[in-house]
């Protein structure tokens, strides 16, 4: 069996062995990026391989997993998994937020303890070496706070389904008691509670920093039918969420391979002109850090549409004009 071929296998019942409820042939199919046909063959691989293979019935699918997991042989990271896990808590840390990178830190120490002396003496020196090349740029930007105080009780809210009492302060308003229902954390150049209001069922987004004396509050507060926080996250440019709107830009010959790979957002299409520039299209709300985005883009840009996104660009530019004196 070709190497490449034994991957997927153990890849695939690593899988198997990390899901509760098991996974169907398309799912298989779907994760792997394998057609059915191949899916099938590599399951009936993995029943060969791994006699702790049940089925489960889950009308009209069948479903496969491995309970019990599998052994510490078969389940040894590589250097490669083990230095991006430490940079991943590294960069955490410091980006300012090191209960979220206590907690990745925790996990790999998890791992390592869990490995055996030989393989974990046969990867040292390799760790070590992509520890000292590899390191992480801190851009500027506003510092994201997020300590295990405030991420418990909204978790704990999150999970139980119940009301998220805090305080919020906003600059130039007075502090004010808020009762939400909570749906989730996004986290970011700033990290946000995104919540519904318990009367209008509006979602909207609340500032961690800004937050104070977090309690989980008794009832019951369900996230309104059908949210999706990843698909309201996708909605905006950035972080803030306002009317969506379709965005047109024009790039310059000059800008245009930077901007083919830059991940303008989610819906981004893009589409070649004569002259060698191109066009970007893309639907999402926040036209004002759209707005400062573009900034860093001088003359390589046009704003061809919306005429909101002009408005916002215009203000910013006024403003950077007064900052000037």
């Amino acid at each position: 069996m070709r190497h490449d071929k034994a991957a997927l296998i153990l890849d695939l019942a690593r899988r198997l062995a990390a899901s509760s409820e098991g996974l169907s042939l398309d799912d298989m199919a779907r994760d792997l990026a394998v057609s059915r046909r191949t899916a099938e063959r590599m399951r009936d691989a993995v029943l060969m391989m791994f006699p702790a293979v049940e089925e489960v019935s889950d009308p009209p699918h069948k479903r496969w997993r491995i309970r019990g997991g599998l052994s510490a042989f078969e389940q040894a990271p590589t250097a490669s998994e083990l230095v991006e896990l430490a940079k991943a808590a590294s960069g955490l840390r410091l980006s300012g937020e090191p209960g979220r990178a206590a907690a990745l830190e925790g996990l790999e120490r998890k791992i390592k303890s869990a490995m055996r002396s030989t393989t974990l003496n046969r990867l040292a020196p390799d760790l070590e070496a992509l520890v000292r090349a590899e390191t992480i740029a801190v851009q500027a930007g506003p510092r994201p706070t997020a300590d295990e105080a405030e991420l418990t009780p909204i978790r704990h809210a999150v999970l139980a389904e119940r009301p998220l009492g805090f305080v919020y302060s906003r600059p130039g308003a007075p502090s004010r008691r808020r009762i939400v229902t909570p749906c989730g954390l996004m986290f970011g150049r700033a990290n946000y509670l995104v919540a519904a209001d318990r009367d209008s069922g509006r979602i909207q987004t609340f500032r961690l920093d800004r937050m104070s004396a977090i309690t989980v509050e008794e009832g019951t507060a369900r996230p309104p039918e059908g949210f999706d926080l990843q698909a309201f996250a996708s909605r905006s440019f950035g972080i803030y969420q306002d009317e969506v709107e379709h965005v047109e830009l024009l790039i310059t010959p000059e800008g245009a391979d930077e901007a083919r790979a830059w991940r303008w957002h989610p819906t981004q299409t893009f589409e070649d002109q004569p002259d060698g520039s191109v066009r970007v299209r893309f639907t999402a709300s926040g036209m004002r850090e759209l707005a400062w985005h573009l900034f860093t883009w001088g003359h390589q840009v046009r704003i061809l549409a919306p005429d909101r996104l002009k408005t916002a660009m215009a203000e910013a530019l006024d403003a950077a004009k007064a900052a000037l004196g």
